[in-house]
């Protein structure tokens, strides 16, 4: 769990990224454990942005043969927001070879344990 920096600020002492609210941002890097989400060469990490006055803590991680310790989380309230990575698009001539590719943004309300998210099977049953 790292706090998002305000490039903006890089001088200031409290150079922490705020939201429209004014709410500090933090961001969390994850692991997708899906086998499908690292085909095609893809990144099975992702990394998720929650809007928190004080920095989310995580729950317990779960010990495995071996001594790998991993830490299970869920999010609440979900936001998945596409963009174009245009950092690839330095083509000056016309036409050119843009490597600009969609991207996503992915915000969290909060970082919980596992067995404290609804499934969306259980809150369409309670609908």
């Amino acid at each position: 769990m790292d706090k998002v920096v305000d490039f903006d600020r890089i001088r200031e002492e409290d150079n922490q990224a705020r939201d429209e609210n004014g709410v500090r941002l933090w961001v969390v890097k994850v692991m997708d454990q899906d086998p499908e989400a690292g085909k095609f060469g893809r990144s099975t990490e992702v990394k998720v942005k929650i809007a928190a006055d004080h920095q989310p803590v995580p729950p317990p991680g779960i010990k495995l043969p071996g001594g790998i310790t991993v830490t299970p989380v869920g999010f609440t309230d979900m936001t998945v927001t596409p963009y174009t990575d245009a950092m690839g698009c330095k083509g000056e001539r016309k036409p050119h070879k843009c490597r600009a590719r969609q991207a996503w943004s992915i915000r969290a309300g909060a970082l919980v344990a596992p067995d404290a998210v609804e499934s969306p099977a259980a809150v369409s049953a309670a609908a």
